[in-house]
């Protein structure tokens, strides 16, 4: 390489890096404004755009957490997300291995028809959920949340599993059938431990979603006791007056959980989602 395509190499590197960063600030400002709203009084959030607290303190998240009731609405959101995590795990690890594995009728007509759900939005189809919900009694509670979120997680749960699935060398089985174990052993205790990665992939794509969705539980929950943390959220903007750090306190204690989580798991999401993508 001659030193003139070299020096263009490098500028083209730095100016692509440049954007880049650029890119990530702008991205960044509106998170890090909110950071600081959160840890200023009210007077300093009105009077001025300074990212760093002159006075920082901790009182207006602790106020929001306390006085408003946010405990309450955490435990709530955990519950909702648990609960949909679980299910999509058991339900679609079982889902995935029988495609991967299994033979049986109308196999591969059933997993085209979950494929072909990945291009239904979620919106399209929140009309039908509501009022089938209505006839079975499930609106008002946590479990007019949890199933149809398990159902939502079908298609891209399926696919990722039945990809990884595949990837297991069949000789595995085969040696353990000789053995003696059953299938669901097979299932438990080679297929399961291997795809691993893929499972905690799945389980933070579920996860994240499923605590941050607004539209969905606005809907379907008139109780007070049985509000999630997004709801929560939007109750601090229904007053006449807008108290902006006490706003952003409630986000930021919204979404400090689901940072924690994708920070804890973002290696395994990595490896999981090249484990789950056939080339």
């Amino acid at each position: 390489m001659s030193t003139a395509e070299r020096v263009r190499a490098w500028a083209a590197r730095i100016v692509v890096g440049a954007l880049l960063l650029l890119y990530a600030a702008i991205s960044l400002y509106p998170f890090l404004w909110m950071v600081s709203a959160a840890f200023k009084d009210e007077r300093e959030v009105l009077d001025g755009g300074h990212l760093i607290p002159r006075h920082p303190t901790l009182q207006t998240v602790v106020n929001t957490w306390n006085e408003l009731h946010f405990f309450d609405y955490f435990l709530n959101s955990v519950k909702v997300t648990v609960l949909t995590v679980v299910l999509v795990l058991v339900i679609y690890g079982a889902a995935g291995y029988a495609f991967a594995v299994l033979s049986f009728p109308g196999r591969r007509a059933l997993y085209r028809m979950f494929m072909a759900l990945l291009f239904v939005p979620g919106v399209a189809v929140l009309l039908p959920i509501v009022l089938l919900e209505n006839k079975l009694g499930l609106l008002g509670g946590h479990w007019g949340l949890v199933l149809p979120f398990v159902n939502g997680s079908a298609p891209l749960s399926i696919l990722m599993l039945t990809n990884a699935f595949e990837a297991i060398p069949g000789e595995l089985r085969e040696a353990a059938r000789v053995d003696g174990a059953s299938e669901l052993r097979i299932f438990g205790t080679i297929y399961l431990p291997l795809a691993r990665p893929v499972l905690i992939t799945i389980a933070v794509l579920t996860a994240i979603p499923t605590w941050n969705e607004y539209l969905l539980t606005r809907v379907s929950l008139n109780d007070p006791d049985t509000y999630t943390l997004p709801i929560a959220l939007q109750n601090l903007q229904s007053g006449a007056v807008q108290h902006y750090n006490v706003l952003m306190a409630g986000a930021l204690i919204v979404v400090i959980p689901v940072i924690v989580l994708f920070v804890a798991a973002q290696r395994y999401v990595v490896n999981g989602l090249m484990g789950a993508v056939k080339a």
